[in-house]
């Protein structure tokens, strides 16, 4: 049968589909993306690679009968093909096929005859109003990927999106990954594609987790999912599928596609005939898996008969009228049942009240209390046993409250967060703000567990809420949202997070509302360290059990990564592993930082009149252009929404991205030291002793197992204002007591098991130094030597003096640590005895005939019989006696 001659390229009659966040959108709808892959087939006599038309026509009705939206090729589609898609309704994802079998980077011209291809392709349907996407590769084999090396390959597939690009500027580009290869991070492809065929539901659904987190803020499209029927049977294949699509929308994805349409596929020359992975067989007769993809594909993203349980949205707001009817609108849009809203006017003076009021919504004036005192308000109002909070500065996509319904029916969490979105078109400097630290983001300790969710999209069960009473009054502004996920889970509950539960979030649009934030931000920070000393390390950063997920959030400076491989290369999972990064190379990420620059600033400055201290210019240089350095490259792996359309207009937001990376640091730093979270704060314990290590022994009648007597050590020493931190998994020591920022005192436990239920408990403490006070006392005391072989007298006694005062607070920090130690273990009213080794084998002691005392700055521990003064000498046997 003769193909019919290509027809004129066909302009778009309507918007074209472009990635707003997780999901592709045409025009204002959401388009999610219900596919099928079709071919590869057999060459015909002209070497076209698709069926005939009539049989195209045919595939085209049944697949919109059956709910069907797009189709993906893996060669480019003529255009007759494309015009037969756009009349069923089928959106096209054309794939650019290119020898990605091959070391294509090793043989001569390849690269460039590749590129020059793609660029063909591209050019022949551009601009036609059924082309979904294009995809630029396919699944690089990872022995190729291994060969090339990964940057150098990420290079390539750079370079061809941009020549591709350049033929076709507004459609949407991506690269189909696959496991074997996942450490390929494109971060300049619009869509984030992966082929993935797991065959447990399990699996499955934790693995789009991790993709999701992969992805970011682009939306996740399974290219291929599918399963065999000829080893699994028909039935079997049917049932797969049905619970992969479900499971592929339910964890948000944007779409997927069913490998394949029909069981007649043609590969490297030869028709594949012992795989059957299509929904129909070659004669195009329906297997069963055609009505169970159906009916998956007619409930996206949820089934009808899910269960919505009833939410109350509550949304806090003071004095933001220029966003407030943007949130209304978009609330008014959600596509959920069963749920109300609450606005909460907190003493707002602007047009609030009027604008929130032309909606058929709840609202509550009162007087301005704070963020904190508004969420509560809206809690106790809420009739739903879920409350979902968002900000007036927010809009939520309309499937929000059916994401966040679904994670809390499939989990036992007790609050449940999602992404949130920069919008596009609020404007250069907005745009550089998402791409600038310190914004509102998500902390996860796994691909689906969270330790932080942010205010502006959280939601708990209103019963968990009570529970622990609501929100803190006294953080007005911010902290809240760290404060009340801290108490749940102190509670024991957990937390989770959903990718597709995406609120649009307007960032700062000007640089003195982004500083003012930070601001408020360190601010923030000050009081949950004097509520929660214990969650900040002595630099007074928050330690973080997981990992931050922001756009912003700045990459340290000489982070290694390394790619799981496998042995020989075999793994079909590959990784890039990212080891969290070390204190020290974390230092110039810090506020603090900006004191030590100022430190070496004046040391230099010094060195004018006084040479020997020129030796801190090169430090004060060095010191500068880490921060600098670290802007420069978070500037430039920036992606922006406006594409910008010189290079001096890119320039200009690069350079402006930079400065906020530069600004945000210095903000929190002032915002910490302006409410007390400075290096130099002390603990609240008070008291003295010889730092100096020391061991204790406690004879116990009552048995307890070692971690339930710790975590009543760690009890009181909170109890008595006292950080403590515990150890780690490869640590050698228990708790250690935090007595400021250049000392600490650590803690180790030992029980010995005597029978009976009777323990003898071994304590043992010693001080700990700072690593900074040796180097910093070495570089001051040899400046004074240096200062006193010259005879400068004014420069060897402030030397001196900067030496002594290291070692004063070092000295100090390290004795009120150890202190704290042993004044709360006397608190607790704990059987003391003498430091000397006990004998063995020990036998225990009546206790009537012992006392406890008081703790003495010399000895842990002792003890008082009648006759204490002879006690020392007598024999074990005649103690025994006693």
């Amino acid at each position: 049968m003769n193909t019919p001659a290509p027809s004129p390229v066909t302009q778009p009659s309507g918007p074209r589909p472009r990635a707003a966040g997780k999901f592709v959108f045409v025009g204002r709808e959401k388009l999610y993306i219900r596919g099928v892959t079709y071919g590869p087939f057999r060459p015909n006599e002209q070497g076209s690679q698709f069926p005939a038309p009539e049989i195209a026509r045919r595939d085209f009705a049944q697949m919109a009968a059956n709910g069907i939206n797009a189709l993906r090729t893996y060669t480019v589609p003529p255009l007759w093909l494309l015009d037969l898609a756009r009349q069923h309704g089928l959106w096209v994802m054309i794939g650019l096929p290119w020898e990605q079998h091959v070391t294509f980077l090793d043989v001569k011209g390849l690269a460039h005859d590749i590129e020059r291809r793609v660029c063909e392709g591209v050019r022949s349907c551009a601009r036609h109003p059924a082309v979904l996407c294009y995809v630029i590769g396919n699944e690089i084999p990872a022995p190729i990927v291994r060969w090339h090396g990964r940057r150098r390959v990420v290079r390539f597939l750079e370079h061809l999106y941009w020549a591709a690009k350049a033929e076709d500027p507004e459609a949407l580009f991506t690269y189909v990954n696959y496991p074997s290869t996942e450490y390929l991070q494109l971060p300049f492809v619009e869509l984030y594609c992966f082929n993935v065929f797991l065959e447990s539901q399990e699996r499955l659904a934790a693995y789009l987790a991790r993709l999701q987190n992969l992805a970011g803020d682009r939306p996740l499209i399974l290219t291929e999912i599918g399963l065999d029927s000829i080893r699994n049977g028909e039935e079997k294949q049917a049932s797969v599928l049905e619970w992969q699509v479900r499971t592929t929308f339910a964890a948000g994805c944007a779409g997927t596609f069913i490998f394949n349409w029909t069981d007649e596929w043609h590969r490297g020359g030869f028709d594949i005939e012992d795989w059957n992975f299509g929904l129909t067989r070659r004669d195009r007769q329906p297997k069963p898996a055609l009505e169970s993809v159906r009916k998956a594909y007619v409930d996206t993203p949820f089934p009808a008969d899910l269960p919505r349980p009833r939410i109350s949205v509550v949304v806090c707001t003071y004095n933001g009228e220029s966003t407030l009817r943007e949130c209304m609108e978009g609330l008014r849009r959600l596509e959920y049942p069963n749920y109300e809203v609450i606005v909460v006017n907190d003493g707002s003076t602007d047009a609030t009240d009027e604008i929130v009021r032309e909606y058929d919504f709840r609202v509550i004036s009162t007087r301005n209390q704070g963020l904190s005192a508004a969420r509560n308000i809206g809690m106790e109002a809420a009739t739903g046993e879920i409350v979902a909070y968002t900000d007036g500065d927010c809009c939520p996509d309309p499937h929000w409250l059916t994401y966040l319904a679904s994670t809390f029916l499939a989990t036992d969490y007790a609050g449940v967060g999602g992404p949130n979105l920069a919008p596009p078109g609020d404007g250069p400097v907005a745009d550089c703000v998402a791409n600038a630290p310190g914004g509102p983001t998500h902390v996860l300790l796994s691909d689906q567990q969270a330790e932080h969710i942010p205010g502006c999209n959280m939601a708990f069960y209103r019963s968990c809420l009570q529970a622990i009473g609501g929100f803190d009054p006294q953080f007005r502004t911010a902290g809240d949202d760290v404060d009340v996920c801290w108490r749940l889970q102190e509670r024991g509950w957990k937390l989770g997070f959903s990718p597709g539960a995406v609120v649009w979030h307007h960032r700062r649009n000007s640089v003195w509302a982004y500083w003012k934030q930070q601001k408020g931000y360190g601010k923030a920070e000050a009081q949950l360290e004097k509520k929660w000393p214990e969650k900040y390390n002595a630099a007074g950063h928050v330690t973080w059990a997981g990992r931050v997920y922001a756009n912003g959030h700045p990459r340290v400076l000489g982070w290694a990564s390394r790619i799981f491989h496998g042995v020989w290369g075999t793994a079909p999972f590959q990784i890039l592993y990212q080891p969290a990064p070390s204190t020290i190379q974390s230092l110039a990420l810090m506020p603090e930082w900006y004191l030590v620059i100022l430190t070496l600033a004046a040391l230099s400055t010094i060195g004018t009149v006084w040479p020997p201290l020129l030796i801190a210019l090169p430090l004060f240089a060095c010191g500068v252009a880490a921060p600098l350095a670290q802007a420069l490259l978070a500037a430039r792996r920036a992606s922006f929404t406006c594409t910008p359309g010189s290079y001096f207009a890119r320039l200009k937001l690069r350079g402006l991205t930079a400065l906020l990376h530069l600004l945000q640091p210095l903000a929190r730093l002032y915002g910490r030291l302006r409410w007390g979270l400075t290096p130099w704060r002390q603990p609240g314990q008070r008291g003295s002793v010889l730092p100096r290590p020391q061991r204790f022994v406690v004879w116990s009648e009552q048995w307890k197992p070692p971690e339930e007597r710790l975590k009543a050590t760690e009890a009181a020493i909170h109890e008595h204002g006292v950080v403590a931190s515990r150890g780690g998994n490869y640590d050698r020591w228990d708790l250690e007591v935090r007595g400021g920022a250049l000392g600490a005192a650590r803690l180790l436990m030992a029980i010995e098991e005597h029978g009976a239920g009777k323990q003898l408990i071994r304590f043992r403490v010693w001080p700990r130094f700072s690593l900074f006070v040796p180097v910093a006392i070495f570089f001051f005391g040899s400046l004074a030597v240096d200062a006193a072989m010259e005879h400068a007298t004014f420069e060897f006694a402030v030397m001196c003096g900067i030496t002594a005062l290291l070692g004063l607070f070092s000295f100090r920090n390290c004795s009120a640590a150890m202190a704290a130690v042993l004044d709360t273990i006397g608190a607790r009213q704990t059987l003391r005895v003498s430091p000397r080794p006990v004998p063995a084998p020990v036998i225990p002691m009546p206790p009537s005939r012992l006392e406890i005392a008081r703790t003495t700055p010399r000895t842990a521990f002792h003890v008082s019989t009648a006759q204490s003064a002879a006690a020392g000498s007598r024999t074990w046997q005649e103690k025994r006696q006693l």
